[in-house]
């Protein structure tokens, strides 16, 4: 009789082990939950640092100054611009935003285009381009450096003011009438435009 509570009391303490252990471990004085809950707190959020770096363009490797353009980045920023050549005088011009200039853009990327250009109303240099851009008319008042495109086949540069449908393709930065007719003259001139600066 004794023997069987003996062996009662030692199950039940075995028992009562067994369920202590699986609720609660421990590690160094302290129960796992505890442990999990420190390191956790020691442990940086890298997520964060990642969002971090994105926005300031910083990172913890040495050597990193910034963020960094791609090739294809650096080609759209290049090709904002095109340039005019007439005689000695470079003019710099901006491309307009849309699909014309774009289709002129293309067609300048392929080699520069020299054109022979004449005088017509008095406001305008004009001369065949040997291709047809897409047209993109709207009623419009053109100014001193305006670069248009007339019927889809030919390049217009105004050094005055005319108002009909034209497409823009460009703007010439920061010149006058003054500055165009001492450049292109009076008469018929040769004008290359190109993406790049000429040399």
């Amino acid at each position: 009789m004794r023997q069987k509570i003996y062996a009662l009391l030692f199950a039940a303490f075995l028992l009562l082990g067994f369920a202590a252990c699986s609720s609660q471990k421990f590690v160094n004085g302290q129960t796992t939950d505890t442990v999990r809950a420190v390191k956790a707190e020691e442990i940086p959020d890298t997520a964060s640092l990642e969002d971090v770096s994105a926005e300031t363009g910083t990172r913890s490797e040495e050597g990193y100054d910034g963020p960094q353009s791609t090739p294809q980045e650096e080609e759209k920023v290049d090709q904002k611009q095109f340039y005019i050549t007439v005689g000695e005088t470079i003019f710099t011009a901006a491309f307009c935003d849309n699909s014309s200039a774009e289709a002129f853009r293309e067609l300048l990327a392929e080699s520069p285009l020299t054109i022979e250009m004449h005088d017509y109303g008095n406001f305008e240099k004009v001369g065949e381009i040997g291709s047809t851009l897409p047209a993109n008319d709207e009623r419009i008042t053109t100014e001193p450096g305006d670069v248009i495109l007339y019927l889809g086949t030919s390049v217009t540069i105004y050094y005055d003011t005319n108002s009909w449908n034209f497409t823009r393709l460009g703007k010439i930065y920061d010149v006058t009438k003054e500055e165009l007719l001492a450049a292109f003259g009076d008469g018929d001139v040769t004008v290359t435009f190109s993406i790049e600066i000429p040399e």
